[in-house]
């Protein structure tokens, strides 16, 4: 919901930086979710290190180059015209990513409302 809520238009990746590593993809406002978090990243997954357990394993300053990192690999594969970061680990980053903006929590909200206004009549949403 807060990815739906942070868009803006055109193709838009959005991470988040929570329990685990949430990843979802907008174009051209039709949103596919992603399970980016399960690709492989050096000795685990991209989850292992920029999830909760990679801050408690790795310390906050390893743990940002970390989400440095792995914020730059995915915006030079997936190309997006905007990336947003967001959840509830954002607030130990001291600084975003290059190539992203903060995602806000009180963007769920709007998300949950833009989900409805799409709503068909009958009931169901399309996504690819």
């Amino acid at each position: 919901m807060q990815a739906l809520g942070s868009y803006h238009g055109g193709k838009m990746l959005f991470l988040g930086l929570g329990t685990g590593f949430g990843s979802a993809m907008i174009v051209n406002g039709i949103v596919e979710p992603m399970e980016l978090g399960h690709l492989p990243y050096k000795k685990g997954t991209y989850e292992d290190y920029v999830g909760r357990r990679g801050l408690e394993r790795y310390g906050k300053k390893k743990w940002r180059r970390h989400v440095t990192d792995v914020v730059a690999r995915l915006i030079a594969v997936l190309e997006p015209d905007d990336t947003v970061i967001g959840s509830s680990n954002i607030q130990n980053l001291n600084a975003l990513p290059p190539g992203s903006r903060a995602g806000d929590n009180d963007n769920a909200f709007r998300g949950g409302f833009r989900l409805w206004e799409r709503a068909p009549a009958h009931g169901r949403v399309h996504s690819n």
